[in-house]
């Protein structure tokens, strides 16, 4: 596939962006919720599927010569949260996501207590559950607890279990509930110093729709976390900033045998996704068309810029005695970059010949079948192509056609 840049931008690399925070006060300040309770309940039980995100409230008293402000004092959560976000009194003190499937672990950063009143706040983020398996309903996922404040003095240690306290819930974001995703919104957004790396922020811009019918992305690569709408519509949530291991991809993949699950793995070092397909059926072609971002771990929304993409070549590697049929997708083969029978090497962009291939040059029967044809069928067969010695190993017939 080939990206190319937005044509009906002047400059499609600088989108003019707004912005707007996350109206957060009332969890973080006053720990105010829609329900309460002295347990900790399953963000399944309380959030019911309709939201990604449960906010976990509660307050503590000190008092003035209480013997934990005299300490080093430290907030301890045991969590099963996909992604944990952790505030004291309104600060943000540190946040935490679950790590190669394991959905158990325990966030404990320092915190900063005060005399008389104190707002625990914990937002719970869910980004998928299990929907398979013995038992997966019962699979935990939120804050499970324990949940303690730590206090160390030299090699004393005082521990304050918060599980019982009375818990305050509230589900889902401001943003979400009020709908600063759709255009019509009339919710005030800034055009003042636009905050970059900013966590819980709301981003909008407009843009022009691409010119011409090939199928269009944005690419988000430079955010961080959160979900996108173009025009209203989700197109949905994006990690960009989740990269996979750089460990484990390798050169050669070969599908035949068992199944695991690091079988033929691509794109180590590299997010998930980069670029997410707008439906052109989402798009106005006349005036301005609207992205919203809400982005919960912070990213650069600068980086953010609309693309088409099209069809740059296609390719195929087939054993013997099986047909080929390539397809530009509505538009002609240009031309045989690479093509050879025998036992070809490489993948798509970079096969290689091998040691063994006829003098029959298979660009030239290639392009004559294919060059100037929107698609094309070719036998793949040893009367067509010559017969090489491959010292009895399959031999197969690699193209790359480009488009």
């Amino acid at each position: 596939m080939v990206k190319k840049s937005n044509e009906a931008e002047e400059d499609p690399s600088t989108l003019k962006w707004s912005w707007r925070p996350e109206n957060m006060d009332n969890f973080l300040l006053r720990g105010k919720g829609e329900s309460t309770n002295t347990q900790l309940f399953d963000q399944k039980v309380v959030s019911n599927d309709q939201s990604d995100y449960l906010w976990y409230m509660t307050t503590v008293k000190f008092r003035k010569r209480d013997p934990f402000l005299g300490t080093n004092m430290s907030l301890r959560v045991n969590s099963t949260a996909h992604v944990l976000r952790v505030f004291v009194n309104g600060k943000h003190i540190g946040s935490q996501h679950a790590e190669n499937g394991k959905f158990h672990y325990i966030f404990e950063k320092d915190a900063k207590f005060k005399s008389g009143r104190n707002v625990i706040s914990l937002l719970s983020i869910i980004v998928g559950l299990q929907n398979y398996g013995a038992f997966f309903e019962s699979v935990p996922v939120g804050i499970t607890g324990p949940i303690s404040i730590i206090g160390r003095n030299g090699d004393e240690t005082i521990v304050k279990d918060l599980s019982s306290h009375k818990w305050s819930y509230k589900t889902g974001l401001n943003g979400f509930e009020n709908k600063l995703f759709k255009t019509e919104s009339p919710s005030k957004w800034s055009f003042q110093s636009v905050p970059l790396n900013r966590t819980i922020t709301w981003y909008k811009t407009t843009f022009k729709a691409p010119l011409g019918n090939d199928p269009v992305v944005v690419d988000l690569l430079g955010l961080g976390k959160g979900t996108a709408w173009v025009n209203g519509n989700n197109i949905g949530r994006y990690w960009t900033a989740f990269i996979s291991s750089s460990d484990g991809c390798s050169a050669k993949c070969n599908y035949r045998g068992a199944y695991y699950a690091e079988k033929c793995q691509t794109n180590c070092g590299e997010p998930t996704q980069r670029w997410y397909h707008v439906p052109r059926s989402f798009l106005i072609t006349e005036g301005d068309n609207t992205l919203v971002l809400f982005e919960e771990m912070g990213g650069n929304p600068s980086l953010v810029n609309f693309q088409t993409t099209i069809v740059g070549s296609v390719c195929a590697n087939v054993n013997k005695k099986n047909v080929i049929e390539l397809s530009c997708d509505r538009k002609t083969i240009s031309a045989i970059k690479f093509a050879s029978f025998g036992n070809p090497d490489g993948n798509c962009g970079s096969f290689v010949k091998g040691t063994c291939e006829r003098s029959k040059n298979a660009v030239d029967i290639l392009t004559k079948e294919c060059v100037g044809k929107e698609k094309c069928s070719i036998d793949v067969t040893a009367e067509k192509f010559g017969v090489p010695d491959c010292s009895g190993a399959a031999r197969r017939l690699a193209i790359e056609a480009i488009c």
